[in-house]
């Protein structure tokens, strides 16, 4: 397949770059078949936000927008937050816990 330079305008900044022969025989051989949406300035922006959106000790982007409940696990006591208001008579567990008990089941 022959590759011709090409004109993209961006999808974050509207900007156009330019996609060259040598980023569309790369991006191919990575197996994308997609040109890119984003010029390199912006790509760099939201693979930084990817990036530090990964570094919050594995918990999902959304849980950060979700409340948080305080409660005691049931089993070894230690203070934690679940995404769901703890009712009486319904046991709590901490993620170790919690853990523990679903292999158990």
């Amino acid at each position: 397949m022959t590759f011709q330079d090409k004109s993209i305008q961006c999808f974050d900044c509207g900007s156009s770059f330019t996609f060259t022969t040598a980023e569309q025989e790369l991006f191919r051989s990575k197996g994308h078949n997609n040109e890119p949406k984003r010029c390199p300035s912006c790509r760099q922006v939201r693979k930084g936000r990817q990036a530090s959106a990964g570094n919050r000790n594995s918990t999902p982007t959304y849980q950060s927008q979700q409340q948080l409940f305080p409660a005691t696990c049931a089993r070894c006591g230690k203070s934690t937050q679940v995404p769901f208001e703890p009712r009486a008579g319904r046991p709590v567990y901490c993620r170790d816990c919690y853990s523990t008990v679903r292999v158990g089941r």
